[in-house]
């Protein structure tokens, strides 16, 4: 049986600007879908709302988890029903380990213990999978790591914490075409009947590696077009000024980085003792 990711009549923004103007969008456990769109319209924003991010405003609409409310809850509880967040702009942590990090993200996500040796053997697993560098266990969370390291190591939090659904935002963005192929290669082999794929993208080359089976078109906080790879297609060859002539629509000029935050400390709770 699919688990069921459902956002409804999502309305939302920052500092008295709204951004989302009504987006809806269902996903599936074994199914991938493509946001695409300007800069401005807010995919990142979207994502950030997903998982929890507490300077945002929802101000209509409804995010569920199989039939469960989303925004009733705080960031690291999503985490533990099982929506993960793969940053455009990981955070460095200074002091924490790698491996320690994402073992301790999986006891708190499953609430077990988890085995050293089982661990290690999965991790490094990971690791190889991945081409990461063989000292980073050891190394503090993404501390000193290049951009593409930083979306690996991304990635390879996903691949030990297994979420039921995945949000990844811009992974591609400062990847090389080797790092490219490895992350979206590692992706593509994990989505199955247990992992469902929000993938927010501006270069059609991502997804020659992980296939889309829905493309949604987002102009100024709403979806207004769903297809599949024709709509890739159509992008790569005319960007998006021919969704002004067949929909109608205007596309605004806002860059909505400006509006781009982080988790930050309000992302989890205090660790007990």
């Amino acid at each position: 049986m699919s688990n069921i990711l459902e956002i409804k009549d999502l309305c939302a923004g920052i500092d008295g600007k709204q951004i989302l103007k009504g987006v809806n969008l269902t996903i599936k456990t074994g199914e991938v879908h493509a946001i695409m769109g300007p800069n401005g319209t807010g995919k990142s924003t979207l994502s950030s709302i997903i998982m929890g991010q507490p300077k945002y405003q929802v101000t209509a609409g409804s995010i569920t988890l199989d039939g469960e409310d989303m925004l009733k809850l705080a960031v690291d509880e999503r985490a533990r029903k099982g929506i993960f967040l793969a940053y455009q702009y990981p955070a460095e942590v200074s002091g924490v380990t790698n491996s320690d990090f994402i073992r301790t993200a999986m006891r708190s996500c499953s609430g077990k213990d988890v085995p050293l040796f089982s661990f290690i053997r999965n991790y490094e697993k990971a690791c190889n999978e991945l081409k990461m560098p063989e000292d980073l266990a050891h190394r503090y969370l993404n501390e000193g790591f290049s951009g593409g390291e930083k979306k690996r190591n991304e990635i390879l939090q996903m691949k030990m914490l297994k979420p039921k659904f995945a949000i990844l935002d811009e992974i591609d963005s400062g990847l090389d075409v080797d790092a490219l192929r490895i992350v979206g290669e590692n992706v593509s082999q994990m989505i199955d009947e247990n992992l469902g794929c929000l993938l927010i993208t501006h270069y059609e080359r991502l997804l020659d590696y992980i296939k889309p089976d829905f493309v949604h078109i987002m102009i100024n906080g709403r979806i207004v077009l769903t297809g599949g790879k024709e709509l890739i297609a159509k992008i790569d060859q005319n960007g998006y000024d021919w969704v002004k002539e067949e929909l109608g629509i205007e596309i605004d000029k806002e860059d909505d980085e400006k509006t781009h935050v982080l988790l930050g400390s309000c992302a989890h709770n205090p660790v007990q003792k």
